[in-house]
Parts: structure tokens; sequence; C-alpha cells
């Protein structure tokens, strides 16, 4: 064989090899608001140190006991905005911990991307070591709390629609006076607005053929204009955080593009308030970056199943509040 075919083939494998260690790259994932159920932690908080470490500095940090809240309730305290988002980002920190100090998940120490649905992108923002869990619980209640009182001040809600396209969601909110809130996968957009607004525009979506429209169980409409209220707070908090370069590329709900230094993640926290979670594109970004696994780490298993429809060839593991979480599946 010639030196030079060798030298080409040679240079074939490598590239080839190079290619296939491209594609093992993981993504942490983090789930947002409706994901919280009563009991949540319980168990990871009587298995694990490291999960019982979270929960204690959440109940100093907030001055009351959260951690009950999760165990025992009631449900609608804990479904809450105020409640719910410091609550959801203090379990899913817990299952994390809980999942290394047990070796449960034997990948990179440090993912290659971190993302999360709307208020799991502030989880994001504390395995990124942009915050620490003290300011991230901080943060969300008071994230929580402006959000509550906006929907009090201007109340509306959402609603799932299925089997719709984007272009003809984008017609009916331009008819209607709603906005599209959660692109999250194929078939499955969620709109925002006021509750008139929604009724009507979930009537149109019936009208164009959706196969089913749900109406969702939150406190506003969130991810919409209704929001603006709370951006006034949220801009005044936000600009006084001493936000920390992210230790890992952060994929932006509003862009799905990465963020990667702190200026960009103020106006992604501040810009997400009102605007779009984009969270089929952020996956199919993280997939074309070379992603071919994605873990879903918190309560609950929605964004796995969201993954799944979004791309049926990359693996997905789930770790979550139960010791006995964590599978695999293809």
């Amino acid at each position: 064989m010639p030196a030079s075919v060798a030298c080409a083939r040679g240079r074939l494998v490598v590239e080839e090899k190079a290619a296939q260690a491209a594609k093992t790259k993981v993504a942490y994932v983090f789930p947002g608001q409706g994901s919280q159920g009563r009991g949540m932690g319980y168990e990871l908080y009587r298995s694990s140190a490291a999960a019982r470490a979270v929960f204690d500095e959440a109940d100093t940090v907030l001055g009351f006991p959260l951690s009950r809240l999760c165990f025992e309730g009631p449900d609608a305290e804990l479904g809450l905005t105020i409640n719910s988002q410091p609550a959801i980002l203090t379990v899913s920190l817990a299952c994390l911990r809980a999942a290394a100090e047990a070796g449960r998940w034997q990948g990179a120490s440090m993912p290659d991307f971190v993302a999360g649905h709307s208020l799991g992108e502030y989880t994001a923002l504390v395995v990124a070591n942009v915050l620490d869990l003290a300011e991230a619980i901080r943060l969300v209640r008071e994230r929580g709390r402006l959000m509550q009182e906006a929907g009090e001040r201007q109340p509306g809600g959402m609603a799932a629609i299925m089997g719709l396209d984007e272009a003809s969601l984008e017609e009916v909110c331009q008819e209607a006076g709603t906005q599209i809130a959660n692109i999250n996968c194929s078939g499955q957009i969620v709109i925002s607005g006021a509750h008139e607004a929604l009724v009507r525009a979930m009537d149109l979506c019936r009208v164009r053929g959706a196969r089913r429209t749900i109406p969702l169980q939150v406190s506003g409409a969130f991810h919409s204009p209704l929001m603006r209220p709370a951006l006034e707070g949220m801009t005044e908090i936000v600009s006084t955080l001493g936000l920390r370069r992210p230790a890992v590329p952060i994929v932006a709900n509003t862009t799905a593009q990465p963020i990667t230094d702190a200026e960009a993640v103020k106006a992604e926290l501040l810009g997400q308030l009102c605007g779009c979670v984009q969270w089929q594109r952020s996956i199919e970004y993280m997939v074309a970056a070379g992603v071919s696994t994605f873990v879903e780490i918190g309560p609950g298993q929605v964004l796995t199943g969201l993954i799944r429809r979004i791309d049926k060839d990359v693996q997905t593991v789930n770790i979550g509040d139960v010791p006995t979480d964590g599978d695999t599946s293809d």
C-alpha cells in the first residue's frame, strides 16, 4: 500500500474517532414550575446527608421550613408560585447532590451544557457556578413573589395546545390577543394570556384542528406581557447580583443559544419573564453541538418525555427525588 494512501486512511480513522468522541457530550436539564408534588424529596432527605444539607440550607436562608412544605404540603400552599419555585430548585439540587454522593450517575463530573425550563434555568445557574445555593434560593423566592403578584394584578392563564404547528398558533395568538409562551416539542406548544383571550384562542385552535387544548393550573400568564409588572422588581434585584462567569455554557430559554458571560445571564433572566421558552430549539441546538445524553435532574420526568419526542436517537437519564430513580432509556 502506498504511504500516501496509508496516511490518508490513518487520518480518516483519527477523524472518525474524533467525530465519535464529539457525539458523547452530556447535558444536564432541570424542570420548571408544575413539576412540584407533595412528598417530593422526602426519601432523599431521609437517606442522603448531601440532600439533607441542601434542604437545611434552604430552610435557613428562607427563615421557614420549606422542606416541610415539600414533604407534607398542603398542596395548595406548595402550588403557590412564591413557594413552588424555591421548592423545585431545592429538590432538583438535592437530587443532583444525592446522586453524586451515591455515585448513581457516572457521567462527566461537569456536563458539557446545562439548561433549564423556565424556573429550571435558575437551577442550571447554580450547577454552572454562576450563583451559589443561598443566592439562588433568595432570587427564585423573590421571582416567585413578583410573578404571583403580577398574576394577581393582571389575571391570566396558560394552555397547552396539542397538534398545531407554530405558524398556525402565531396566527391564532395575533387574532385572540395571546402569546406563545413555551415551544416544548413538535405538536406541543403552550400559549399565555388574559383569561377571556385564552378562551377565545383555545376555541380558534379547535376550529383549526388542534387535537387537544388543555388549560394549565398556573397562577398567571407566565412568559407573556402580563408579567411586565414583575419586570421592574426583577431588574432591580438582578442589577445587584454578583454573577460569576458560567463554568459551562448555559443554553438560554429565549434564544436557544449558549450563554458564556455574566452580562448575558442578566439579560436572559429578565428576558425570559415575558419571553417565549424555546425548549425544542434548545434541545436541537445541543444535539447539533454533539450532545447524545440528556440527564434530567429534579422532580418528575416531563423534560425526559419532551426530549424523546424531539429526538428519539438520544439517550435520556432521569435522576429524580426517589432513591430508586435514575433509570436510563434509549
